[in-house]
């Protein structure tokens, strides 16, 4: 049982939370603080305060409105710290993590009486590396000959005019501490290619050997977290952490309690954490120009000693690799038979699938060869590494000076990361996938390189329950997933399956304070056209979309494809589309600021979108009165884990549609009904356009998954 202590403490803080603030208790809050407590606050623990029972787990879907930030943080803050572990909240988006930061947990802090410190934790790839910086500015000077001949690598040594101006502004706010380093806090956006010059990441850094490491941001921020009770991170961060073994970066996950917001994106970030791929032609490429630079650099400095030895090895190795790549190209242009496909953004994709993730035998030959000189190669540049490290000590004479050492680190530190990567990938494109655990799935994608196109071969597991069980269930000292989308048609069953959540998990929904009935309708009317034909549904679209909604100051239209929304608006009277704004002519930011100045000054604008913009976006009052859903949102089923994972449910004599495709539907047509009403002051319409919502089984079963709006079918 939770301690009468705690109680109190969590009764007592919500209530002083609801006084200052003059809110009255939401029913969904009250229900969601108790759940939390009750499996959170009441765990068995050994001498040491280590869990001792169960995989303490609880699973809350909480719909829009609930409050969800100030439940669980009220819940979790206090049992976290009787228990004297750590708090780690995860978010799937940068824009939650900052608003829990900034505003929801300094909120709670002045109106509740609890008492905490927190951080934010973000990976090493938002904050600026000085040593890079430093190598920017002083552009030319001899120290970065070197650099330049792993110009491939990211080390690019021109800097232009404008280039030149940002780095020095940075240098300056540093040094007036007007700025900390840090990407999210620059005054203006950053282009990708800028940042990427000035970040480092893990393989690269020189870590205590480089003088700079006092002054490094990224350090600061990760000192800041060894003292703090709560840390807000993203799911990435958490799962990088849980593949090093954990307590790499954050605590002990045998000291933490995790708080997965937005939790419903777990499954899938964990599979894209276990994936691997790699580019074969730029891959060649990289082995020619890697045996080129390090020939150069052994011409340019006689190498005494172990370093001469083993840089002298990779030349040759290189170009044997190179060899067998070339070999690999062949064999699958000749196996491959390239369908084009979408991905989720819509962009098309041409892939060749290995049916059941097997790969004929003769490929898994020359894959396991690859594999086999890939390890040599990691090795090489990890002795390399390691010798480097001793030399930047100075403790070891290893041929070059300490400094010399920590220009090269950074060099063969990248050199290693994507040797290992290739690795990686070969290991897991040729191993022989368990009997009774779901296999790989394997599958090469065509890839353009500039003007050649490349081959990128792939390889990913279909699932991240085993994962996830063994590296973050088990082993947590707790953990509570929220969203507002765990369930698919009323069950956890997809959730489970997909995150591997322990059988004796705790699972709760609690009702959202929105009167759905009141505040919106839902309306099915008959287009005299079936999805399925998708010339004449995209016909009928075009006819009666401007009458549907017309009155709506801001309307959101969403597609399941690209092809299908360009169709639509194409077709469209010209007059008509000039108050459409169209994903992906902007970048979504700036579709959204368009859209919402549109509607501010008193026009009315129509959004058209794709999945990215069923889910997430914020569009409160006037910015979205209608929700238009051009179909049931299928998966597209070319995506090659999805469509591994229909074919091994098949195979073990299940019924894919029923047990992937319609519950996935069905939560992605909440998630886009959740689009509609963001306050309880919302008012509006959700338009499906999709018959077999009223006239198939499964439909009627989607249909009653959906928030109980009212409902007018034609």
């Amino acid at each position: 049982m939770i301690s009468t202590e705690l109680k109190t403490t969590i009764q007592g803080a919500y209530t002083r939370f609801l006084e200052a603030k003059s809110l009255k208790p939401r029913y969904g809050q009250r229900l969601m603080i108790a759940e939390i407590a009750k499996v959170l606050g009441d765990i068995d623990t050994d001498d040491e305060g280590r869990r001792s029972g169960d995989p303490a787990i609880v699973a809350v879907e909480a719909g829009t409105g609930t409050g969800k930030t100030v439940a669980y943080s009220l819940a979790a803050i206090p049992t976290a710290k009787a228990a004297g572990k750590r708090l780690v909240i995860a978010t799937a988006t940068v824009a939650l993590q900052e608003q829990i930061v900034y505003k929801d947990l300094p909120d709670l802090m002045r109106n509740s009486g609890l008492n905490f410190t927190f951080a934010l934790a973000k990976g090493r790839g938002r904050y600026m590396c000085l040593s890079k910086l430093d190598m920017l500015l002083q552009e030319g000077h001899a120290q970065t000959a070197t650099a330049q001949l792993f110009e491939e690598e990211g080390f690019k040594i021109e800097v232009d005019e404008a280039s030149q101006k940002l780095f020095t502004s940075m240098i300056e706010k540093l040094a007036g501490n007007k700025w900390d380093g840090d990407r999210d806090s620059w005054s203006t956006a950053l282009e990708d290619a800028d940042w990427a010059r000035l970040t480092t990441d893990h393989s690269q850094c020189t870590n205590r050997h480089c003088p700079n490491f006092g002054q490094c941001a990224f350090y600061k921020a990760r000192e800041g977290m060894g003292k703090v009770d709560v840390i807000v991170t993203n799911h990435d961060m958490v799962l990088a952490d849980l593949a090093l073994g954990g307590g790499a970066v954050l605590p002990d996950p045998r000291d933490t309690i995790y708080v997965f917001d937005e939790g419903h994106h777990l499954p899938d970030k964990a599979i894209g954490h276990f994936a691997h791929y790699t580019r074969l032609r730029s891959t060649a490429d990289w082995l020619e120009t890697t045996a080129k630079n390090l020939t150069k650099l052994l011409a340019q400095h006689p190498l005494p000693g172990d370093l001469g030895k083993l840089i002298e090895q990779v030349p040759e190795l290189a170009r044997e690799i190179k060899t067998q790549q070339q070999f690999m190209f062949t064999a699958c242009e000749q196996v491959a038979d390239f369908k084009p496909g979408e991905d989720v953004e819509g962009r098309e994709r041409p892939r060749h699938r290995f049916v059941g993730g097997v790969i004929p035998e003769h490929m898994r030959e020359m894959g396991v060869e690859l594999k086999k000189a890939f390890a040599r190669l990691t090795d090489l540049f990890t002795r390399l590494t390691e010798l480097l490290k001793e030399g930047m000590d100075g403790e070891v004479n290893i041929g070059i000076a300490s400094n010399q050492a920590e220009e090269w680190y950074p060099l063969f530190g990248s050199l290693l990361s994507r040797s290992s990567g290739n690795w990686e990938l070969w290991t897991a494109f040729t191993a022989e996938d368990p009997e009774d655990n779901p296999p790989m799935a394997r599958w090469l994608t065509l890839a353009e390189s500039g003007s050649l196109f490349d081959i990128e071969v792939n390889a990913s597991p279909i699932l991240a329950a085993e994962m996830l069980r063994r590296n973050l269930w088990n082993v947590a000292y707790g953990a509570l997933v929220t969203s507002a989308t765990l369930t698919a048609l009323g069950t956890f069953d997809r959730f489970r399956m997909r995150a591997g959540l322990p059988k004796k998990a705790v699972t709760a929904v609690v009702p959202s304070p929105f009167h759905h009935a009141d505040a919106g309708v839902l309306r099915v009317p008959d287009l005299k056209a079936d999805p399925r034909d998708a010339p004449a549904h995209t016909a009928a679209i075009i006819r009666d979309l401007p009458s549907l909604v017309e009155g709506s100051r801001g309307t959101l239209v969403l597609f399941s494809s690209r092809k299908q929304m360009q169709d639509v608006f194409d077709g469209l009277d010209r007059d008509w589309r000039k108050q459409v704004f169209i994903q992906g002519n902007l970048s979504k930011q700036e579709t959204l600021n368009k859209h919402k100045a549109r509607v501010d000054g008193g026009d009315s604008s129509v959004l058209f979108g794709l999945a990215s913009f069923a889910e997430g976006v914020d569009l409160p009052g006037a910015y979205c009165e209608h929700v238009v859903i051009a179909k049931i949102p299928f998966s597209v089923p070319d995506d090659p884990v999805e469509a591994a994972l229909a074919e091994w449910i098949e195979a073990r004599g299940g019924n894919p549609f029923m047990e992937i495709s319609v519950p996935d539907a069905s939560l992605k047509l909440v998630q886009a009904c959740g689009r509609l009403l963001r306050t309880e002051e919302d008012r509006g319409t959700i338009t499906l356009l999709d018959r077999r919502l009223v006239t198939q089984r499964y439909g009627k079963a989607i249909l009653n998954a959906l928030p109980p709006f009212r409902r007018e079918i034609s």
